[in-house]
């Protein structure tokens, strides 16, 4: 595991003061056409970080899917979902393009009932090719993909937060040559969609290690949870400190490999203010934190 906090393999450069390049505009879905002013102004919606936990999460009532519920009744309804899952890790940025993905039970060990679940989202083609086509021009490498269903990472929360299954979805993969500074320098070229109510979802885990995880325990791993004040004391204060996340002492006891957390720093990019939507531990080490961004 790297300890590095420069970016020098990915897709492009990242600055290690960690401002939004300059000379990049963010994506958008507007085209320029003449400007009607509505009467009232929509609402900036904000990016979200989830926490999905287990494949199981899909079937509890729990204080996490509560909250997640809340959220995506409260929040106005976005026009789409722009997401970043952990589960879907490539070589160079893929951009879902599928307009009727399935539901990919990318799991096994589990219940039947968990196996029979749907999420009939449609996807959202014209999006995903707006977003690439835009990327391209700002010479960020990303490729078309029409055949990928939605993982888990996708799935098991927005069965929560939009349990209608009614908001078209565009799903981002995860470079795995991206480090903190790329997800977050990717992410801020996102920002702008905020603005076009369409919800930017990084979705991973705060903390990770399933070696550690314990099925029906009742305890909380004390290393885990020291991880989660520390790394949000650090997005509250400090976003360079955060970025350089595997400063952490025993970082590798929460988080074995990268790819569960890389989303958040997804999410960072489209809002640097966060706030916590939901804080728990679930299974003794597997954190269940849900933030967003404005």
């Amino acid at each position: 595991m790297t300890h590095s906090n420069t970016s020098s393999n990915s897709a492009f450069s990242v600055p290690v003061s960690v401002t939004p390049l300059t000379s990049f505009e963010p994506v958008t879905t507007q085209t320029p056409k003449p400007q009607v002013r509505s009467k009232q102004a929509l609402a900036t919606l904000p990016a979200l970080f989830i926490s999905h936990g287990a494949p199981t999460l899909a079937l509890e009532k729990s204080a996490t899917t509560n909250a997640l519920a809340r959220t995506g009744q409260n929040l106005p309804k976005p026009k789409a979902i722009v997401i970043m899952s952990a589960h879907w890790v490539t070589q160079t940025l893929e951009i879902a393009s599928n307009p009727a993905p399935q539901t990919w039970h990318d799991f096994s060990g589990f219940s039947h009932k968990l196996n029979s679940i749907e999420y009939p989202a449609s996807g959202h083609p014209e999006l995903a090719e707006s977003l690439s086509d835009q990327l391209n021009k700002m010479g960020v490498i990303n490729s078309l993909n029409p055949l990928r269903p939605l993982d888990h990472g996708v799935w098991v929360p927005l069965i929560h937060l939009y349990p209608e299954a009614d908001i078209p979805i565009v799903q981002l993969s995860l470079p795995k040559h991206f480090d903190a500074y790329a997800c977050y320098q990717l992410g801020s070229l996102f920002a702008e969609l905020r603005r076009e109510q369409i919800l930017v979802i990084g979705s991973g885990s705060i903390t990770h290690n399933l070696a550690a995880l314990s099925w029906n325990a009742e305890s909380e791993d004390p290393i885990a949870k020291e991880f989660k004040v520390w790394l949000l004391h650090q997005l509250k204060t400090d976003i360079p400190a955060a970025l350089d996340w595997q400063q952490f002492d025993q970082v590798e006891q929460v988080h074995p490999s990268s790819e569960h957390l890389l989303p958040l720093f997804f999410a960072l990019g489209c809002g640097q203010r966060v706030s916590v939507i939901h804080e728990s531990m679930a299974h003794h080490s597997l954190g269940m934190d849900v933030y967003r961004f404005d």
